[in-house]
């Protein structure tokens, strides 16, 4: 249900605005109109990169308390402050983190360009130079590539073998030209670099439980800093939402409120003498919009903000689609037992901890109960065909199996292919009824004679010629009165489907006629390409319930000449594999599908506009 609004039209002075805002603010019913589009402010700037700030500080103490392991003997000592001054050390605490990483990484590189020369100290190295008149260059080749002439000729002395390469040195007064890798080693001893490492990731471990020690123990605090931050930027949006009238001496602001909300923000604007305007909105207002639903259907107000909000002059879908979405679902996975796996895991999300989840878990218990129910009415278990079984406790119920051996075998058709088509039109029916109620609701009952008078016509057509086709007479009275609805429903498709054209007779009968002409072509291709899509539901439960039934045989006939620990072993592995990939394939045609006939075949024939934005009102958190 879409929740009534009334708009109000406020007119300040300057003086007045300031403390009108904070009053509506701490009232928060007031969803304030953006009348500057796209207006920004270097206030807002600084309050959104506040924002920013600290969800990025969140966000990282988060990550260090599912990442780091705290250390009892750590002895961080917190100190007390604001929350801005914690964000700045947060803040601080991760620079100095990226830099010693930064660090780390060069000293590692040093360790590892070291290692193969062993523990040295390159001032020793220029003492000999000084000493000698000669230098010392460090060089690396492949050990099978090593000559003794670079020992002849500029005292290449060996130091170490590693990973098939040679490391040595020479002695000389200008590099020698050898094929070898010439080494520029770093300044430092090994052990030098060998504790700056250890410095640095002290340091970095240091750090690390900081961050656990302040998301255990202030992380309250960072969140406090944020909403007070969100407060600032929705106050900041407020403030480019008027406009100034009579030479900028007087502000004016629009707001929405809640029909039944309006009371206190009244009593307020009459003690405080503030002139406002209350109106109910007009048809081209752009109306925030608050939908309210029962339990039921407030599970599946996800699906439909996956599409959109609808717009004030719509009508809320989510009760209408919501059961068909449920049934489609079940019908698409069309496996008892995927169903009842479904079912557990919503069982467990809804009764665990997490809030958040637990409606999630309620959509998932419906939506798994509703596949078990029709998992079981084509008796689908697991891939196993229960019709092709010959157990005896499944004898009295396979007649009731909607399947060819089942109710089919006695009518002499696929049930399940013309059930789906049955669900179809049920649905595109009512979706029309609901065009012609949102017709009626925003123009008037006139308007709504077309659409209603399709209805009327489809669904006597249908008994009129369906009842028969399955076998069932009707009596001749029957008949006449089938066929009396079909003409006076006949009367308002060809000639009251556009009443405004009205208003000039002669071309409002002409307009009508070729309005329902153009209908009846629409409706006699639509409706049948509508209705085919919804054939689909049958033939993804059936490929489901083959494919889960291939992998049982799979797993049967492979191992059938094997030991029976392998086969067993074996049996698992492949039934385990094999049902998951079905169950994945499964899971996404079973939304898949069910959203492509809501949001396409369903809407569409609702006239669902879509596109409503959110009713926020303007409170502090």
């Amino acid at each position: 249900m879409i929740e009534k609004m009334k708009k109000f039209t406020f007119l300040l002075t300057h003086r007045e605005y300031e403390g009108f805002l904070e009053q509506i603010r701490e009232l928060g019913v007031v969803h304030v109109e953006e009348l500057q589009q796209g207006a920004t402010s270097s206030e807002l700037q600084q309050a959104m990169d506040t924002v920013s700030r600290y969800q990025a500080a969140l966000q990282l103490l988060s990550n260090a308390a599912k990442t780091y392991v705290p250390d009892a003997n750590a002895g961080v000592k917190l100190a007390d402050c604001k929350p801005s001054a914690l964000l700045e050390r947060v803040e601080a605490l991760q620079a100095e983190e990226n830099k010693l990483l930064h660090d780390m990484d060069s000293t590692r590189k040093n360790i590892a360009r070291l290692e193969p020369w062993g523990e040295f100290s390159m001032q020793q190295v220029r003492r000999i130079e000084s000493a000698t008149g000669l230098r010392v260059h460090f060089f690396r080749c492949s050990s099978k590539f090593f000559r003794q002439e670079w020992a002849d000729n500029y005292f290449a002395i060996p130091v170490n073998e590693f990973e098939k390469s040679t490391y040595f040195l020479t002695f000389s007064t200008a590099c020698p030209e050898i094929a070898a890798e010439q080494i520029f080693l770093p300044q430092e001893s090994l052990g030098h670099y060998r504790a700056l490492m250890q410095q640095q990731q002290d340091r970095v471990d240091a750090i690390r439980q900081e961050f656990l020690q302040i998301n255990g123990k202030q992380s309250l605090l960072l969140k406090e800093g944020l909403k007070d931050a969100r407060n600032d930027m929705s106050l900041s949006r407020v403030h480019l939402c008027h406009e100034d009238v009579a030479g900028n001496t007087l502000r004016l602001l629009i707001g929405w409120v809640r029909a039944d909300s309006t009371q206190p923000l009244v009593d307020y604007l009459e003690q405080e003498r503030i002139f406002y305007e209350m109106e109910d909105p007009a048809y081209e207002d752009d109306v925030p919009v608050q939908i309210t639903n029962g339990r039921f259907a407030k599970l599946f107000e996800p699906v439909l903000r996956m599409y959109s909000l609808p717009r004030y002059t719509d009508l809320d879908p989510s009760a209408f689609f919501a059961p068909f979405f449920m049934l489609f679902f079940g019908l698409c996975m069309g496996d008892a037992g995927y169903g009842l796996l479904i079912l557990l895991v919503g069982l467990w999300l809804a009764l665990g901890k997490k809030a958040d989840l637990k409606p999630y878990g309620q959509l998932a218990c419906w939506l798994g109960g509703c596949t078990v129910v029709c998992g079981l009415a084509t008796g689908t278990v697991f891939g196993v065909d229960l019709n092709a079984q010959d157990w005896a406790f499944l004898a009295p119920v396979k007649p009731y199996f909607l399947s060819d051996s089942g109710v089919g075998k006695i009518f002499g058709y696929t049930p399940m292919m013309v059930i789906s088509v049955i669900i179809g039109l049920v649905q595109v029916l009512l979706g029309m009824i609901l065009k012609g109620c949102k017709a009626m609701k925003n123009y008037g009952w006139p308007y709504a004679v077309g659409t209603f008078s399709w209805v009327a016509a489809l669904v006597a057509a249908v008994v009129l010629f369906g009842l028969p086709a399955c076998g069932v007479a009707l009596p001749a009275f029957a008949e006449y009165a089938l066929y009396a609805i079909i003409a006076v429903a006949a009367v308002g498709i060809f000639f009251y489907n556009s009443p405004a054209s009205y208003k000039r007779p002669a071309l409002g009968l002409l307009s009508n006629i070729g309005t329902g002409l153009w209908d009846t072509y629409g409706m006699s291709t639509g409706l049948l390409g509508d209705l085919l899509s919804y054939i689909r539901l049958f033939a993804l439960g059936l490929t489901g319930g083959v494919l889960g039934g291939v992998f049982n045989s799979l797993a049967l006939d492979m191992t059938a000449g094997l030991p029976l620990v392998v086969r067993i072993i074996a049996m698992v592995v492949i039934l385990l594999l094999g049902h998951g990939i079905t169950f994945a394939l499964s899971m996404i045609s079973a939304f898949v599908h069910p959203m492509r006939l809501t949001f396409v075949e369903f809407f569409k024939n609702a006239d669902f506009e879509g596109g409503g934005k959110e009713y926020s009102p303007f409170r502090k958190e």
